[in-house]
């Protein structure tokens, strides 16, 4: 068996009455939920406003099969693992899969970046704030909230980041994308960059959180080919923050790439630096580094059973790649993990090894264990 493994990507999945329950009472009646049935489909659907309808059982699909994910999907909360209102039920399934902690991002808060009524999304993401924490306290030292964090009022954003970092959550969810008309390279999102970097807070760029509304749509089009595209948005982000001279003027600001993958860093870092060598001049953004080296300094990314970035590890390595198990979701390793690393990561040195199934993300997020 593997060292002890940390998983720097996994998820929570809020009980459905936990929205309308935590929000502020003028927000109740338009609070996320779940319908049944929803026009004459079976199964169980989370809704708010705009958003694209989401099967919740499309949410804890960790080691179902692939031919049978439609039937799964047409099923309700009801068959939810424990897990998803009892932490010490967590705990278990981390010690069925020899995870001895969680970093843990939100499942129905991912489409919620999407809602147009900002007002609506910041007080959603108040109450999940709150609600993560709590069920985090059950045992602060494996369970690691990551909290969610809307930039339309930037003081409100900086303090909302202030505040659950002293309630003790590890970092924060930001759009994958922001708006096409406010980049992140835009001056005005400089103090969150600035609190972010004093609170040593990582803020996570996830797949679905994208503010011009990329993410799954399980009613229209092929969803294979919207999961195998999903990574677009974020790349093009990270090329705001190195290009666009945020990480120059923030070098102890980190970003973290999750739920995309590792292998095609290595080939963006390249053509960032081959572009930048050839045309920087005209950018308008002068650095003092060559892109790569912003990209190895400040920016990590997650991967959960990809095996192609281990033959790239000299350009983008063990320093910044960190395992994830994405339990429960659909693409989830669980139960078996240490097969997937076992087999996987056998090719490399225990010491390199070691930091990405634990020591990289251990250092990032500040686990001590």
């Amino acid at each position: 068996m593997a060292k002890s493994i940390i998983s720097a990507d996994s998820h929570f999945v809020e009980p459905p009455s936990m929205w309308a329950e935590r929000i502020d009472k003028k927000f109740r009646d338009r609070a996320p939920h779940t319908v049944r049935g929803l026009n004459g489909r079976d199964g169980e659907f989370f809704v708010c406003q705009n958003i694209s309808p989401f099967p919740v059982a499309a949410f804890f699909g960790a080691g179902v099969p692939s031919e049978v994910l439609a039937e799964h999907n047409k099923k309700g909360m009801e068959a939810a693992p424990a897990c998803v209102w009892d932490p010490a039920a967590r705990l278990k399934d981390q010690d069925r899969d020899g995870v001895i902690a969680e970093v843990i991002y939100t499942s129905m808060g991912m489409p919620l970046y999407m809602l147009d009524d900002v007002e609506l999304r910041s007080a959603c993401f108040g109450a999940y704030n709150d609600w993560a924490v709590e069920y985090c306290s059950h045992d602060p030292n494996r369970l690691l909230p990551l909290g969610l964090l809307t930039l339309e009022d930037i003081p409100a954003a900086v303090q909302e980041m202030q505040r659950i970092a002293k309630k003790g959550m590890r970092g924060a969810m930001i759009w994958a994308e922001a708006p096409g008309d406010k980049p992140y390279s835009h001056a005005d999102y400089d103090p969150i960059w600035a609190a972010a970097q004093d609170l040593q807070f990582p803020l996570s760029l996830h797949i679905l959180t994208g503010r011009k509304g990329t993410g799954f749509d399980f009613f229209a089009g092929n969803l294979a080919l919207q999961a195998a595209t999903l990574h677009h948005e974020i790349e093009r982000s990270l090329a705001v923050f190195v290009l666009g001279g945020i990480l120059e003027r923030f070098p102890n600001l980190t970003i973290v790439s999750a739920e995309n993958d590792v292998a095609w860093m290595p080939y963006f870092m390249w053509r960032m630096d081959n572009v930048y060598r050839r045309i920087g001049g005209l950018s308008g953004t002068k650095l003092a580094m060559n892109p790569s080296d912003y990209v190895k300094r400040q920016i990590y990314a997650t991967f959960i059973n990809e095996p192609v970035f281990v033959k790239t590890l000299d350009i983008y390595g063990p320093d910044n790649a960190m395992w994830s198990s994405d339990f429960p979701h659909t693409a989830a390793t669980w139960p078996r993990s240490q097969d997937f690393i076992s087999k996987t990561l056998s090719v490399l040195s225990e010491a390199d090894r070691d930091k990405i199934i634990h020591d990289t993300a251990a250092r990032v997020y500040r686990i001590s264990l």
